[in-house]
């Protein structure tokens, strides 16, 4: 059957899917449930701008899968109306910091913010000093307040370091019409903890912490989502409880969850299935863990794969491990692969991400006078830990024609 059958007979297959993009991490719901006393503390942090008076730069922390970005993005958009109805001169800018040539310099960072306003920057061949002026000069055309909302910020600093934050709350000084604050959105529970002082002290933030859902707020939101986006009776029985203790599982992630449930969708789809079953959702699991595992080696720094590449090398040999065995094994990866060798201490913060991550378990233990360590367990199955390690190989440039190299 030729390609052109094919098609014609998709066409004429019934979908189980009335609106996929309710499924989609983009789709903004009429209302945020469970979330409704961090949408309040935002909305009141945030209120000033429209009365063009600078609020406090607000820092937003949660696991993945909380609703952070969902919440900010909502209080934003009723802000963005308001002002919009009032004639008032607010500017929102949201910028996801882990997207590639967008946020990866300081320079293309300062570039796609004035982008925002209308003027183009060549991706190079500027000085920075000049990139700074030509936003300060689009920014102060006229009076208005301005929120940045820097998401997945820890990404931004681990790539170009803190000094920009600083520079970034120092605008304010050059400017003489125009305001900006700023909203940093992150993964990371610790990552104010790892600010330079100074820059800690530039910032004075409020900050905000989004607990994870539990089992049955995210079942009550799959199934809020489910409604909409499939046929009556396509979800069979067991399916949204099942996805939701997926989710739980893996720290309340619910934009995981889903994710799960669209790609059980999908599935079942190709198979013509008449409806969702549990068979899906755990093909489904395969596929996303796999994909989510893959991207947390290829979209991170070489210095976090390396890292995580060690604990990948010393996980087959034993059940726990601890912070020095993999600091062993990491400092020689750095030599095969010419990295800067990060101090332990770096390297056990990029343990603990890998921890919220999900990735490994690691418990802090202390070992009396010697000080504290982590006791750390993989929390991945033999074949994504192989599958994983050929990934980092290749990334990590620890392959030589085919043949892997000694560690």
């Amino acid at each position: 059957m030729g390609l052109g059958n094919f098609f014609e007979n998709y066409l004429k297959q019934d979908s189980l899917f009335v609106d996929k993009s309710i499924l989609s991490s983009s789709y903004m719901p009429s209302e945020i449930v469970y979330r409704e006393t961090q949408v309040n503390a935002v909305a009141n942090i945030l209120a000033p701008a429209l009365r063009l008076e600078r609020p406090s730069n607000l820092f937003v922390y949660g696991k993945t899968g909380t609703g952070k970005t969902l919440s900010l993005k909502y209080v934003l958009k009723s802000m963005e109306e308001i002002a919009k109805k009032n004639d008032i001169k607010l500017k929102t800018i949201y910028l996801n910091c882990k997207l590639k040539r967008v946020a990866d310099t300081e320079y293309r960072l300062i570039a796609q913010l004035t982008k925002e306003f209308g003027r183009e920057i060549p991706s190079t061949g500027l000085p920075t000093d000049e990139v700074y002026n030509i936003f300060y000069g689009v920014l102060d055309q006229q009076k208005q307040l301005v929120l940045l909302v820097l998401d997945e910020i820890d990404q931004l600093t681990k790539k170009i370091g803190d000094e920009i934050l600083y520079n970034l709350t120092r605008i304010n000084s050059e400017l003489k019409q125009s305001q900006i604050a700023l909203v940093g959105i992150s993964n990371s529970l610790i990552f104010a903890e790892s600010l330079d002082p100074r820059v800690k002290s530039s910032l004075s933030q409020e900050e905000l912490v989004f607990p994870a859902y539990n089992a049955l707020q995210i079942q009550d939101i799959l199934r809020r989502r489910a409604n909409h986006a499939f046929r009556e009776g396509s979800v069979e029985t067991g399916v949204i409880e099942k996805c939701s203790a997926y989710a739980a599982r893996e720290h309340g992630d619910v934009r995981r969850a889903i994710d799960l449930l669209r790609v059980a969708g999908e599935l079942a789809d190709r198979t013509n299935a008449k409806s969702i079953t549990i068979s899906h959702l755990d093909e489904a699991e395969q596929k996303v863990e796999s994909d989510r595992m893959v991207s947390a080696i290829t979209d991170q720094p070489k210095q976090y794969q390396a890292v995580l590449y060690s604990i990948l090398l010393v996980a087959p040999e034993k059940k726990h491990f601890f912070t020095g065995e993999i600091y062993d094994c990491y400092q020689t990866i750095c030599k095969k692969s010419g990295l800067n060798i990060l101090t332990q201490r770096r390297i056990s913060d990029i343990l603990a991400e890998l921890d919220m991550q999900g990735i490994i378990h690691a418990k802090i233990i202390s070992k009396g006078r010697y000080g504290r360590t982590r006791e750390i367990t993989i929390n991945l199955d033999q074949a994504l830990t192989l599958k994983l390690r050929d990934v980092a190989e290749q990334s990590l440039h620890l392959t030589d024609n085919g043949n892997k190299q000694t560690i």
